[in-house]
């Protein structure tokens, strides 16, 4: 990506010059800077309140209580990983970030998750069914409220920049139940061996 970047970079800068519109493209660069710092800035406020919800829903056991409510639907999306795995919550509290548009928030939490399942991976040199099946997920991205994109519409002046919270919810619940039941199918091909937690105990012993 970096290598992208700089070749757009040094391309403006060249074709710039050959149309003499060098100070345009200074200009552009300058604005362009300014205006990343402040939709930056903006976010500071409501990224705070949404990872203070999150953090707060995850301490007062809200979390664990999500994922009791959700343990029929992980069960049979996740069925190479044990219904007692903390795996499970881990999932809950990653989609629930996302669904609130968080994915700054997700990120970290998604790299837990992966951690959680690479443990009861028995092939470690390739992703099982259940991480394709949360990379699905997360890549599938399901929104209730983009909290992240209302955010920047706001700080570039958009009037009303909660029209997009219905349509967001149509596509991302398309793409979401596209990506689970692809998944799904796909994972026919391939059926690993669930290890249960003293299984894995005794083997890193």
């Amino acid at each position: 990506m970096n290598y992208i970047f700089f070749f757009l970079i040094v391309f403006s800068i060249i074709f710039g010059i050959i149309n003499g519109r060098t100070q345009e493209v200074v200009n552009g660069m300058l604005s362009g800077a300014d205006l990343a710092v402040k939709i930056a800035l903006s976010l500071i406020g409501i990224m705070a309140f949404w990872l203070g919800i999150m953090r707060i829903a995850e301490k007062s056991g809200l979390v664990q209580l999500i994922a009791k409510l959700i343990k029929p639907i992980t069960k049979w999306m996740f069925n190479e990983i044990p219904p007692e795995s903390p795996a499970i919550g881990n999932i809950a509290l990653s989609v629930s970030a996302n669904a609130l548009g968080l994915t700054n928030a997700a990120t970290p939490i998604g790299l837990k998750v992966m951690q959680d399942l690479q443990e009861y991976n028995e092939e470690k040199s390739s992703a099982s069914n259940a991480m394709c099946m949360f990379l699905a997920m997360n890549t599938a991205g399901f929104q209730i409220v983009p909290a992240t994109v209302i955010a920047v519409l706001v700080a570039v002046g958009s009037k009303n920049p909660t029209e997009i919270i219905v349509p967001t919810m149509i596509v991302t619940s398309i793409a979401f139940i596209s990506a689970i039941v692809l998944a799904k199918l796909f994972s026919k091909f391939w059926t690993p061996q669930i290890i249960s937690n003293k299984e894995r105990s005794d083997s890193n012993a």
